[in-house]
This record gives C-alpha cells, structure tokens and sequence, in this order.
C-alpha cells in the first residue's frame, strides 16, 4: 500500500472531517476540517498511518507533528486509528513478564524513587495550579453529584476517604504520598485528626507546611519529606491513606510496600489505598506507545498493575481487603476537566515554563498527557480503585462481643449516609 492510501485509509477512520497536511506540504482530506493534523517527518508520516497514538504524542513533544483542533476532537480521532486496544497491545509472554520484573526490582531504589517523583512534581507549582482546583489535589475527584465542580467533586473524594475510614478526633492519621496537603489538611480540619503526611517532592513539602503555619495547625499536623520505607513513628498509626502514590510503587515491590501498611497500622486499624490500576490483566503500561510516553515525559518509573493482583499483593502482604470501589468513569471526567482547565490557560502555562526549548515540551507533554490519559479512562484502558482494608485478623476478641464498636465495617451504609 503507498503512503497516500495508507492516510486515505486513516481519513476514512476519522468521525469527523478531518485535514492532512503531508511532510511536503500537500493537504489531503476536507476542505473545512474540524480537525488538522501537519506531520512534518516520514517517521511521524509512518506512525500515524500504523496507529502508534502514544509515539505520535511523542512526535507533537518533538514538533515533528502539530494539531488545529480541540483535544477533545484529537483524541476521539486517536482512538478511532489504533488497530487494536493498547491492552491487547501490551499482553506479553511469561519470559517478558520475568524481564519486567527484574526491571521494576532495579527502578524501585529509595535514590532512583526519590528522583523519579521530583521530575514529576516539582517542575512548578505554579503550572499545576492553572488546572488543578484550589486545593490542589492530584488525583481522581469524586462526582458525587452529576453538576459538581472540579473544586466540588475533590472535596467529595477528600471527604468520602474520610468516612470509609471512619475518621475520629485525636486518631493518628498517616498520609503516604500527601501531595499538596489536600487530603490531609481535610482530615485535620474537618474531623480532629492528628495528622502526618510524607512526601518526596521538595515543593509539596515546602508548601504544606507553608499551609500548616497559616492555618495554625502546628502541632496537630506535620508533613515530613520522606520515603514510607524511611517512617519510623514512636508507635503505629489508627488510619492511614495513599493516594495516587501506588503507582510510582512497582508491581516487584508491592507485597512489601503492604507489609510495610500493616506494620506501621495498629491492629483494628483502618487503611485506604487509593490508585490507578491496569485494564488487563497482563500488561503493566499501554501498547500503542501509550506507557512508553508517559514513562519518558511524565512518570518515570510508574507501573500499573490491574487489580486482581492489586487484591493478591494486598492480601501477601498481611492486610485483609474489606472493600473495593471502581471510580473510573470519575477519573475520566476528573481528568478532562484538568485538560480543559490547561487548555483555557495555555498563554499563561507558556510564561510559567518560561517559553524555552524544554517548557515548550513540557507543555505539550502535559496538553497529551491529560487529555490521552481521560481518554485511557473514557476506554476502560486503565482503571483506579480505591481499596479498603485492615491488618488481617485484626478485630480484638472484646469488640466481637460488642458488634456496634467494631472498627471493622458490617456494612456500606455508614460511608454514604452522612449525618
């Protein structure tokens, strides 16, 4: 097949009118397009034709192909292109799995983990606060309500976390990657916590404590810059949470990274753990070249792990699994309100990353990032599930006899029947 059938074939692909311009400058396709896409090299030429939407974001980083259109529209035109799903594109064979495994175990070093969560979140605070909502939070919102805010629907995650841990005054309360200090803030403000949080980026350190001091919480709540593998409190913790941390674990690691749970939690303790999970069940990242740009330009060193063996890992490592929620479609929504938000303030996101050679990559790292991963949702690609659980036999022989102490929860009522 020539080149110019194997772009026809894609334009007939298209659901909507859509123009090529071709590395030599000729335009194919419709003449009032909703979408225009310019591929500049033979290479990116080559990967659009075969459908390679994750190495074609890493050609837009490089300016070897460009888009006039919205992101909605380019990434409704990726996935009609691909061949197959980026699942069934990542399924690998028994020797492949063992190679990742012994790649996850070298990746996953206390010095290489520390660097690879820096490179993500400390390029600038002032970036994420153009499309995050103003706390801050980095991770999937809850849409408790169909006509919620962004701002609205983080505030239902913080506060749905904290009744399925059935939060009190005065407990000891951990959170395992607190990011911007959302969660953990909350949990202190809202139900009387005591409150750490760790963290191994240096801005998000600095600026929760910046929020601790303005909020007069000293003493009450601390953030701490540390790995979970470093933490040594003066005695276990009543709760915990991690969220949006898990992923940066690796799938070698996470027996331990439980165990690790279980050791810092008192017996009857409560733990949420809340993350990103794969949509196969064999594959740690996306075909398509999907995991391999989000590796290289965004998460260096995340792994995903579907949620089967999120659930073995979890049990390996001495915790008992009480509760399993599935908020994916929450997640896609979450995430195009990010992209839409970055979208409306790209002037402002190109002086923020000082407009030079690397900023400008970044920029268009991010515009892909967001909007192909709330695509990788809308799909069922990846998925993120919020787990709860308690150190295995962990309810005292007194609490038996009285059923209504339990920490351990009979029943689901008590998350989403609020007082």
């Amino acid at each position: 097949m020539s080149v110019n059938a194997a772009i026809q074939s894609v334009l007939e692909k298209l659901p909507m009118a859509t123009s090529i311009i071709m590395p030599d400058g000729t335009r194919i396709g419709e003449s009032s397009p909703e979408l225009t896409v310019q591929v500049k090299t033979h290479r990116a030429l080559g990967r659009l034709a075969t459908g390679q939407i994750g190495s074609l974001g890493e050609e837009y980083v490089n300016g070897d192909f460009d888009f006039q259109g919205s992101m909605h529209a380019l990434m409704r035109a990726a996935v009609s292109i691909l061949p197959d799903t980026p699942v069934n594109q990542s399924r690998s064979s028994a020797f492949i799995h063992f190679l990742q495994r012994l790649r996850s175990v070298w990746r996953h070093t206390l010095e290489r983990d520390a660097k690879q969560i820096q490179f993500h979140y400390d390029l600038s605070d002032d970036f994420y606060a153009l499309w995050l909502d103003p706390r801050r939070v980095y991770s999937c919102a809850y849409y408790a309500q169909p006509d919620f805010s962004l701002a609205q629907a983080q505030e239902a995650k913080l506060d749905l976390i904290c009744r399925k841990l059935k939060l009190q005054p005065g407990e000891r309360f951990l959170d395992i990657g607190a990011g911007w200090g959302g969660l953990l803030l909350w949990a202190a403000e809202n139900y009387g916590v005591q409150g750490t949080g760790i963290t191994l980026s240096r801005n998000q350190h600095a600026y929760v404590n910046e929020l601790i001091k303005s909020k007069g919480l000293e003493g009450r709540v601390t953030m701490k810059l540390m790995d979970y593998r470093e933490l040594q409190p003066e005695q276990p913790f009543d709760k915990m949470a991690s969220v949006g941390m898990f992923e940066h674990v690796g799938r070698a690691q996470l027996t331990q990274y439980f165990s690790r749970i279980k050791e810092l939690l008192q017996p009857g303790g409560l733990v949420l753990n809340h993350g990103i999970t794969a949509g196969g069940v064999d594959h740690t990242q996306l075909g398509a070249g999907m995991g391999d740009f989000i590796d290289k330009f965004i998460f260096p060193g995340g792994e995903l792990t579907h949620i089967s063996h999120v659930l073995s890992h979890l049990s390996e490592g001495g915790l008992e699994g009480l509760d399993v929620e599935n908020l994916r479609p929450h997640y896609a929504r979450t995430l195009w309100a990010w992209s839409d938000a970055l979208e409306q303030n790209m002037a402002e996101a190109d002086r923020i990353l000082d407009s030079s050679a690397d900023g400008q990559r970044s920029l268009r790292a991010y515009r892909v990032y967001l909007a192909g991963c709330a695509m990788g949702f809308e799909q069922g690609w990846i998925s993120l599930h919020q787990v709860l659980a308690q150190p295995e036999h962990g309810a005292r022989s007194d609490e038996l006899d009285n059923p209504a102490d339990l920490s351990y929860p009979w029943r689901r009522d008590y998350i989403y029947n609020e007082s």
